[in-house]
């Protein structure tokens, strides 16, 4: 803590507030002394301006366009490093060393069985149920199945369902698009590294051998890398708030999971690529363009703009290199390609996109990766899940470590009824 106070003025009183200060990034006014001196709340919807807790493990800097996780940049990590490799980190702390790192992944490849009665689950779904609705209800009934990690208040459970959560997840999503298309289960196969595991659960079948791409296999390992952890997003919020209750971790992902499922979050990348799909072609994109400027017509770029970067999305660069890495290698000739670039050209040269600071993000490019891969639209907000599982648990681990937190119970700015006294239904 500084020495530092900020002075607020109410009337003729002034309140000193502490301010405290980060390793980097903006200093944050406490006022968690505010109400009980001064009978007040603040008012912030969305918590745009509010730091909700402490955290060591992600910090962006969206004015100058920066993800770090914990202090390594995003883009070094797509780049360079494993998911795996990333998993570790987060959860740890420091990059792995090779000995670190072979026996964490021993350990995650050890928990990607699910529970044999968890495929009689599946089968009370309508085969036609969204994957989101399905990994939902399935990584809540985790809890009812692993009872022996569900005490949070022992660090050995608590490590030892944060293992099994990043480990079934890929084993969860490929049953759920399994399910959707009627083909039998894969069980996993711990030869494979986590990634091409899961590329072959999801597109492999029992009848042959699945030979996992190796530009597949990077691509989308680097989609989980950029999508491992975000700070306090509404997803990451969800899962603090509902762990805030002492839940236990199962429920805490499930809930995740649910708030994940919102076009606003992760429904982002379906939404952009049904936009390029309604464009078509690049000689169309001046038409909505145009309409996109227009106030009185209701359709938008999407892809385009952060709520929090106010400059160039760093993952978007990974991803737009990833993009023709993958097309090249499956010989991909997809018009939507060459759409995304020309509308990325004209957005980022064109003064009102400049001046509303809106710049392609990373869901305008994984939605196209993804379906080039092969993967259907309901499953991209599943991947996104799969992937930002390991950067909830993270997020969970160090909620429950910190002896400031409390659970979560915002306040709030009522404007209904004043009091008044109740009025039998005869006289109404």
């Amino acid at each position: 803590m500084s020495d530092k106070q900020a002075m607020l003025t109410i009337g003729d009183r002034e309140l000193p507030l502490p301010i405290l200060e980060g390793t980097t990034g903006p200093d944050v006014v406490d006022i968690r002394k505010l109400y009980n001196q001064s009978g007040m709340f603040t008012y912030d919807p969305g918590y745009t301006s509010t730091a909700s807790c402490e955290s060591a493990l992600t910090y962006i800097d969206g004015e100058n366009g920066v993800l770090l996780h914990r202090g390594y940049p995003i883009r070094q990590l797509a780049e360079h490093s494993s998911f795996m490799e990333v998993s570790y980190l987060l959860l740890n702390g420091e990059l792995p060393s090779a000995d670190e790192l072979d026996e964490f992944t021993r350990t995650i490849t050890r928990h990607t069985m699910l529970h044999e009665q968890l495929a009689t689950f599946y089968r009370g779904f309508r085969r036609d149920g969204h994957p989101m609705a399905i990994m939902c209800g399935v990584v809540g009934a985790l809890s009812a199945f692993y009872h022996d990690s569900t005490d949070i208040s022992d660090p050995d459970h608590r490590r030892i369902s944060s293992h099994r959560l990043i480990a079934k997840m890929p084993t969860i999503a490929a049953m759920a698009y399994k399910y959707s298309v009627g083909q039998p289960f894969l069980y996993p196969d711990n030869s494979l590294s986590y990634t091409a595991n899961f590329l072959r659960m999801t597109f492999g079948v029992p009848s042959e051998a699945y030979e996992v791409h190796p530009a597949v296999e990077r691509a989308l390992d680097r989609i989980f890398i950029l999508h491992a952890d975000h700070e306090q997003n509404a997803s990451t919020s969800t899962v603090r708030l509902a762990g805030s209750s002492g839940a236990n971790p199962f429920a805490c992902i499930a809930a995740g999971i649910a708030c994940l499922w919102g076009p606003a979050h992760g429904g982002a990348n379906e939404a952009a690529l049904n936009m390029l799909r309604e464009i078509g072609t690049p000689d169309r994109i001046q038409h909505y363009i145009d309409r996109a400027k227009d106030k009185n017509d209701p359709f938008r770029l999407m892809g385009f703009g952060h709520r929090v970067y106010k400059n160039y999305d760093p993952r978007a660069i990974v991803m737009q290199k990833t993009v023709r890495e993958v097309f090249d290698a499956l010989k991909v000739d997809d018009p939507l390609f060459e759409t995304a670039l020309r509308l990325e050209e004209i957005a980022l040269h064109d003064d009102y996109f400049i001046e509303k600071k809106l710049f392609p993000n990373v869901d305008f490019y994984s939605g196209i990766i993804l379906s080039a891969i092969g993967f259907p639209t309901t499953m991209f907000t599943a991947l996104f899940a799969l992937a930002r599982t390991v950067g909830w648990v993270a997020q969970w681990n160090e909620m429950i470590s910190d002896p400031g937190q409390k659970i979560g119970r915002p306040r709030q700015l009522y404007t209904g009824p004043t009091q008044r006294d109740y009025v039998p239904l005869d006289q109404r």
